[in-house]
């Protein structure tokens, strides 16, 4: 008994390392934050869909043998409880990291916690600029998703070369979301159309009827639909109801095919056709990836490990997608995990990610803070997105 008391002693003088929070032997445990309910809960499935390719991979031996545990908690799109609910994953159930937290006002609210305790905080659902431009004072913080800044200038660069008489009309979330795609949105225009009429929402409001009426005042041909999804199809609704048919595009947080097939349904086919947004991952609802070995994988594992899902809910797609790079940055990490060691190799990947489109890559470093800078523009036919042109350059 006298010995193993020493031996602890000694190990305590001498700085014995302390146990990395979330990481046993056998298993590896991260968490984050997920609208499952609320007016975001469309985006419950991006953590649903995390979960089931993180089953999918435990079942093939996990990381370097170790099962990867996901705890992702409801915070019903309420800043307030992302802040509380983060403090609980870190505090009680003692995560190795935060990973795919949804949303950019509950991102931006859990940032300077959980970078003064060096938990790292991964490829969070936003492409909000300040993730990537206040890298230096938060970098533990990282997100995932393309520009929004980047998106806004596509849209603006695609009216200018085509559509560069157009009088356009911007909804818009009152949050850095939407400032941001409306800034980048004037930015690419680059004068050579105008924009008439802008209004915001809160993610509390109950209705948008007045401001899209505002903007059909405005006698705007475009309208822009920089909106979560539910606020999306409002927009679609309320147009269609007033007899107001604008060219749109919508941010790509928004287009998964399940979300437009409730727009189509509520207002008309014609009326959502020939939307324009962009996209980044492999449609697996469309014929032109149905052999695509990739997405035969999503479609399996969801069969497998989430039977109740519906296939073209693509937020699960997305979160799979996610979870491919959680994994593949687990496994740059090394055996010997750390919290420091996953951020180290969180800011330095150069990833193929099978379930994005070709030619997209997932590349950080510690000065890009945007894993993925390249998309490709889509139009809604159909019931389906289709691809058209070259990769663009979604930077901020």
């Amino acid at each position: 008994m006298i010995s193993h008391f020493a031996a602890a002693a000694a190990a305590l003088a001498l700085g014995a390392p302390a146990a990395t929070p979330g990481v046993t032997s056998s298993s590896i445990t991260i968490g984050g934050t997920i609208p499952i309910s609320g007016p975001a809960a469309a985006y419950g499935s991006v953590g649903r869909g995390a979960e089931a390719y993180f089953k999918y991979v435990n079942s093939r031996g996990g990381v370097f043998g170790r099962k990867i545990n996901y705890k992702y908690l409801d915070d019903e799109f309420q800043v307030s409880k992302t802040i509380l609910l983060t403090r609980q994953l870190v505090e009680q159930d003692n995560v190795l990291a935060i990973f795919n937290s949804v949303g950019t006002e509950h991102a931006l609210a859990i940032r300077s916690y959980l970078n003064d305790r060096k938990v790292p905080h991964l490829f969070i659902g936003s492409g909000v600029s300040k993730l990537a431009t206040e890298r230096k004072t938060y970098p533990w913080s990282l997100g995932y998703l393309p520009s929004f800044s980047g998106e806004g200038a596509i849209y603006g660069r695609h009216i200018a070369a085509n559509r560069p008489r157009s009088k356009i009309a911007v909804l818009y979330e009152n949050s850095d979301f939407g400032k941001d795609m409306l800034n980048g949105l004037r930015r690419g225009l680059r004068g050579k159309a105008k924009v008439v009429a802008t209004a915001a929402y809160e993610v509390t409001d109950p209705s948008i009827d007045s401001q899209i009426a505002r903007l059909k005042s405005s006698k705007a041909d475009t309208l822009m639909l920089f909106a979560t999804p539910q606020f999306a199809i409002f927009g679609y609704v309320a147009a269609f109801r007033l007899g107001w048919h604008p060219q749109v595009y919508v941010t790509s947080v928004s287009i998964s095919p399940d979300i437009m097939r409730i727009a189509r349904s509520n207002s008309s086919k014609k009326h959502v056709e020939g939307s324009i947004s962009i996209a980044f991952v492999k449609d697996p609802t469309s014929a032109e990836w149905a052999k695509d070995k990739t997405v035969r994988l999503y479609k399996s594992v969801l069969k497998r490990f989430l039977p109740s899902a519906k296939a073209d809910d693509v937020f699960n797609y997305y979160g799979m997608a996610v979870a491919y790079t959680m994994v593949d940055t687990l496994k740059r990490a090394g055996r010997n995990l750390s919290r420091a060691s996953v951020l180290q190799a969180a800011t330095h990947l150069n990833e193929t990610n099978p379930f994005l489109l070709p030619g997209v890559r997932i590349k950080t470093s510690p000065n890009d803070y945007y894993p993925m800078d390249r998309v490709k523009l889509a139009r809604y036919r159909g019931t389906h997105w289709q691809f058209f042109g070259n990769l663009v350059t979604a930077q901020g």
